[in-house]
């Protein structure tokens, strides 16, 4: 069996035709649900890049991987879905980035790779590069007789006017160069030179990930005036009004972390720039679900795709101006839930899970799938039974994630809250009824979603919702010493010999 794990960041769960969007569609992630399982509650266990995909890539929750913003180090001590399948005799290879800053202590101190968070995961190869520089890329583009601008991220820039306020203008590159084309092209070449052989890919897109600019005819595939409305409270003051943290959250955004060539705070542009970024959104969303199509398609003509098992999903999900947000950050789930579809030999096509799944299960599933056994310290559980068409008795009711905003090198969050580094946290546990937000140090959040599907009244000092409050502060207390670091805690050192429980 192949494994192909395809991640396109920050893409938002419910865009997908398939989850029944009235605007976006992905043909291709549609197709892919067909042939396997869709699951519609999925959510990741951080944000932003490096943390979602430390949990994704070592199965493990944020609060045992400790990787806590970009640029924390991975322990060199934990698994990784990599490592584990050169244990089962594959040589994984990586398309794109996984975002892994590397352990300094396994590094001497001029080492370059301690001034990044862009280090490939322990066990991958890298196949083919896309750092932030995009440098691959762009000689990429030049060979093609694409003309890239002096600086070479200018090619982010659109093709005409200006990028302030953003207008839908296409990029300068087109569709059949973009990054995602890149990536695709790399890979489906890597494909055909394995012939018959077994392999285990990683394939990590850029898009929808800012900046925020697309290739023709994807520019224009979405009318800004028909979006989806925004879910948010009715001014930026009175959301701001709800919690500190998100109070603090509005106020740093920036236009340049979204529109190349824009600057200043992003509270400077109105609903129509808004709802312009939300159609690009959905623009990039179909150029990447293409090429996620090109994929298959070139796998179906090598004869591979029946003997392969696909993996789409992402690291993180993608505000998009709801809360007057962009970027993946706080508690709501528009950065949490995300799609996860999987296809492959053995698995009952063309169903839809609705029980609560989280990023954390996939390294155990592939492992499973591959024959192997699961390490008890992963914090994931595998999603064979859905697969293969059952219901496990036992699973999970809800789904938790943590975010930390802690910032070490400015020091910026912690002298705005009066914090010290390890109280800038916040984790979440969420079911059908309730999301309870405990915040190390601030003050709590509780959200009926009931009433309240939107997030928009905090309930948490409601005395009608104490008795929740306190349920929900008890389970996610339960949960967190369920999943605390299990590494030696099922090994006991006994007078007739070492007894270990897997």
């Amino acid at each position: 069996m192949n494994v192909l794990l395809i991640t396109c960041d920050q893409w938002r769960g419910d865009c997908l035709s398939a989850m029944d969007h009235p605007v976006v569609r992905t043909p291709a992630a549609d197709a892919l649900a067909a042939r396997g399982v869709l699951f519609a509650r999925h959510y990741c266990q951080a944000a932003p890049c490096s943390p979602a995909r430390a949990s994704l890539l070592t199965g493990l929750y944020q609060m045992n991987h400790r990787v806590c913003r970009n640029g924390t180090p991975l322990d060199a001590r934990h698994d990784t879905i990599a490592l584990a399948a050169r244990r089962l005799g594959y040589t994984p290879v990586l398309f794109g980035y996984t975002d892994t800053g590397l352990d300094p202590r396994t590094m001497d101190p001029g080492d370059p790779r301690t001034r990044t968070y862009e280090g490939v995961l322990p066990g991958f190869e890298r196949r083919l590069p896309l750092p932030e520089s995009s440098e691959p890329w762009l000689q990429w583009l030049r060979r093609h007789g694409v003309a890239v601008p002096e600086p070479g991220l200018d090619i982010y820039l659109p093709a005409e006017g200006q990028a302030d306020p953003p207008t839908g203008a296409p990029a300068r590159y087109p569709a059949d160069r973009s990054e995602a084309a890149f990536l695709a092209e790399g890979f489906i070449d890597y494909a055909a030179e394995m012939g018959s052989s077994p392999w285990f890919a990683h394939v990590s897109f850029l898009r929808p990930h800012p900046p925020l600019v697309a290739p023709a005819p994807y520019n224009r595939m979405f009318d800004p005036d028909t979006v989806p409305p925004f879910v948010r409270a009715p001014s930026m003051a009175e959301e701001a009004a709800s919690h500190p943290w998100l109070a603090y959250a509005l106020s740093c955004q920036r236009k340049e972390d979204f529109v190349r060539g824009a600057k200043g705070p992003l509270a400077g542009w109105d609903d129509a720039a808004r709802r312009q970024l939300r159609a690009t959104y959905y623009g990039l969303i179909a150029e990447v679900d293409a090429q996620v199509g090109r994929i298959m398609a070139a796998l179906a003509d090598l004869g591979r795709l029946d003997d392969t098992l696909v993996i789409l999903t992402t690291d993180h999900g993608e505000m998009a101006g709801d809360h007057w947000l962009f970027g993946k950050l706080g508690y709501f789930d528009q950065s949490f839930h995300v799609p996860l579809v999987i296809a492959g030999p053995g698995v009952v096509p063309g169903r839809r899970v609705e029980a609560f799944t989280e990023a954390v299960d996939v390294m155990p599933t592939v492992i499973e799938r591959l024959g192997g056994r699961a390490p008890r310290t992963l914090d994931g559980r595998s999603l064979s039974p859905f697969l293969d068409g059952s219901e496990p008795e036992d699973w999970r009711d809800c789904a938790h994630w943590e975010y930390d905003f802690r910032d070490v090198a400015t020091g910026a969050a912690q002298r705005a809250f009066g914090l010290d580094l390890d109280d800038c946290a916040l984790a979440v546990i969420r079911d059908r009824e309730y999301k309870y937000v405990h915040f190390t140090a601030l003050p709590p959040l509780l959200f009926d979603l009931r009433n309240d599907p939107g997030e928009l009244r905090n309930a948490a000092d409601d005395p009608a919702h104490a008795p929740a409050r306190l349920r929900y502060a008890e389970k996610m207390l339960a949960w967190r010493a369920r999943h605390l670091d299990r590494t030696l805690t099922g090994i006991e050192l006994h007078p007739d010999g070492m007894v270990s429980v897997e």
